[in-house]
């Protein structure tokens, strides 16, 4: 039977030497890793180890970290220790079994001082794939003994990237106008197919080797704050993979949910809103695995929940994150990630997180933004959320460029998506964009037209929210060639790789890049230049970070809106027709009354807005002015 025993004697110093260290074999693990003096959040540490619940267990070192509870879980091979911290220091975890007693350091820090600013509206999200990004170190291709080889002639495989690519490269990502970079998950994910991707965990508390190592992570974060970017880390609660460490012996029978047969979620999103829905449905669509390779962990048990918050704390603290991205929200239980988002923000207050909540139902989506006024009560606590209507609404829009539109296709479909806006509690806290890497590539999508990538980049530039870009559809990149799946459509970013054939992160690459035998790169150049004049402009532009909406009805496949405050005004006017365009002027006039002049922010050019305003088709005016001096 575990038990908890009293500190060393007052006046009697622990002599480290006096105990052995902990084998593997007896104590394999301890997480969290470490800890801070000063949290808010009660510690709880996990300890696994052959027979670990049979050990009696004390703290030595000090006063300052302490045994409060000791609690036992389905396999002897666990213990959870609920431990009261007052001091920053050194301990040792010392544990008797039997007539043997060992020890385990484990390290209270003292607390780093840090700005406290998270992603906002005034942001441009960069994601980045890591494994398909750049490999700035090809040494650690296939580090750590881990399953999966780089062959970066397989969709689904290993190509390499890192995340001393994405340091090699920051200086392109601001260059490009991001002030913040979201990068998909680099903890290990060791299964044994298709782990390039990162979504299956297994170690939350380690970087994977192939992509580098904590202390990489962590200079990561601190060279992207020296160039004033952020960092958002991915991080998913929902589930692990199936070659979690884990999965061989958990520590509780429901630690992931189990089915008498392989069980996949329905994806019913609609069954937490529904009231006609049934609780067989429900449970499926929580409880049920997202693939066969994803276990779906069970945030009803108490553990789980606690395991998960410690370790979102964890990582912002330990690498001075800016946000967190969660994966797949909607799948969690819901009551429990509510609980884990208020957790995480009563210790980081300032810290955004932003959900992945892909609904196509506007009134759901709103659902699921923390200080909603849901009928039932609910508050998920989850302050930001994705605006996949408005993404699909845009892709769909600039998809059915022409002259003669269906009713409601074409441009009236964002105006369309933008009229829901009364149904989101926080404006503010959308993230827009029009593509992630779930998604196909926008060359694709949009028959490698560079004018409607232009459009595309205009809305997001310009429309209310978090606009984020998915690394390389500021080139249009399209998917490779040949078999259709994700990895397909996840590319490898030209000039990541040495030897490669064209590389785009230099503007020298970018100028001399044309066709390939798998790609088109002739318009990258001007396309990339396109995407940092909007964003570099945007950076400084108080209208567009939170000034209101006014937009305008048409049936001609054009949009007009304004952003707009007390003292300043951009008037955006997309024209997605195969023929210029008159702009009609004088249906703005409850805004601007009589002609104004301003600047055209592609150009620089001192412009006026008239009846006399013409648009170039396929193409939209960006004009910034002032409404009053």
């Amino acid at each position: 039977m575990a038990m908890l025993m009293l500190a060393g004697c007052a006046g009697q110093p622990f002599n480290p030497d006096s105990v052995a260290d902990a084998t593997p074999q007896e104590v394999t693990r301890v997480e969290p890793l470490c800890w801070w003096e000063g949290m808010k959040t009660p510690l709880q540490l996990m300890v696994y180890g052959p027979a670990v619940s049979a050990a009696e267990v004390r703290v030595e070192g000090g006063n300052g970290l302490q045994v409060k509870a000791v609690h036992k879980a389905d396999s002897p091979n666990y213990l959870f220790l609920d431990m009261t911290v007052t001091r920053a220091g050194r301990y040792w975890l010392v544990f008797k079994n039997g007539d043997k007693e060992y020890k385990y350091p484990y390290e209270i820090a003292a607390r780093s001082a840090r700005t406290k600013e998270s992603f906002t509206t005034r942001d441009m999200i960069y994601l980045v794939f890591p494994d398909r990004f750049a490999n700035g170190d090809p040494s650690n291709d296939n580090a750590g003994g881990t399953l999966q080889k780089v062959d970066r002639e397989g969709n689904l495989e290993r190509h390499g990237g890192d995340i001393q690519g994405i340091i090699d490269h920051l200086d392109y990502i601001k260059g490009l106008g991001a002030t913040a970079i979201w990068a998909t998950p680099v903890l290990l994910d060791d299964q044994d197919f298709e782990s390039y991707h990162g979504y299956a965990c297994c170690d939350y508390y380690h970087v994977d080797p192939r992509m580098g190592s904590n202390e990489l992570y962590r200079e990561f974060v601190d060279k992207a704050h020296e160039k004033d970017l952020k960092v958002i880390m991915d991080i998913v609660t929902n589930h692990c993979g199936t070659f979690h460490w884990w999965m061989k012996d958990l520590p509780f029978a429901d630690w992931v949910h189990q089915f008498d047969t392989y069980t996949q979620t329905n994806i019913a999103f609609s069954t937490n809103v529904d009231p006609n829905a049934s609780k067989y449905d429900l449970n499926v669509h929580e409880s049920g695995w997202f693939v066969p390779m994803m276990p779906d962990m069970n945030l009803d048990n108490p553990f789980v929940l606690k395991y998960l918050e410690q370790w979102a704390i964890w990582w912002v603290e330990y690498a001075g994150l800016d946000g967190l991205r969660v994966d797949t929200f909607p799948y969690n239980e819901k009551e429990p990630i509510s609980r884990w988002c208020e957790a995480v923000r009563a210790e980081y207050p300032w810290l955004n997180i932003v959900g992945e909540c892909w609904i196509e139902s506007p009134a759901q989506l709103a659902y699921w933004q923390g200080g909603n006024a849901n009928k039932d009560g609910y508050d998920s606590h989850l302050p930001s959320i994705m605006d996949f209507p408005l993404c699909d609404a845009i892709v769909a829009a600039v998809c059915e460029a022409g002259d003669r539109p269906q009713w409601n296709h074409g441009m009236t479909r964002v105006y369309n998506a933008l009229s829901h806006d009364f149904v989101y509690h926080d404006l503010s806290n959308m993230m827009i964009f029009f593509a992630n890497h779930d998604h196909s590539r926008m060359g694709d999508n949009f028959d490698h037209d560079p004018a409607k990538m232009k459009i595309a980049m205009t809305l997001l530039a310009t429309l209310r929210g978090i606009p984020q870009l998915y690394n390389g559809d500021e080139m249009l990149f399209s998917a490779r060639p040949g078999e259709w799946n994700d990895g397909a459509k996840r590319i490898d970013f030209p000039g990541g790789w040495p030897g490669d054939e064209v590389d785009l992160f230099s503007e020298e690459g970018r100028k001399a890049a044309g066709k390939t035998a798998t790609a088109d790169y002739s318009c990258a150049a001007d396309l990339h230049d396109y995407t940092a004049r909007l964003f570099n402009w945007r950076k400084e532009k108080a209208v567009i970070h939170s000034g209101k909406t006014l937009h305008f009805l048409t049936r001609d496949n054009t949009y007009a809106y304004f952003r707009y405050n007390e003292t300043d005004a951009v008037f955006v006017f997309v024209n997605n027709t195969h023929q210029a365009v008159t702009v009609p002027w004088a249906h703005y006039a409850e805004l601007v009354p009589a002609e104004v002049t301003g600047t055209d922010v592609l150009t620089g050019e001192q412009v006026t807005l008239s009846a006399r305003t013409v648009v170039p088709a396929m193409t939209a005016a960006v004009v910034e002015f002032q409404r009053k001096q």
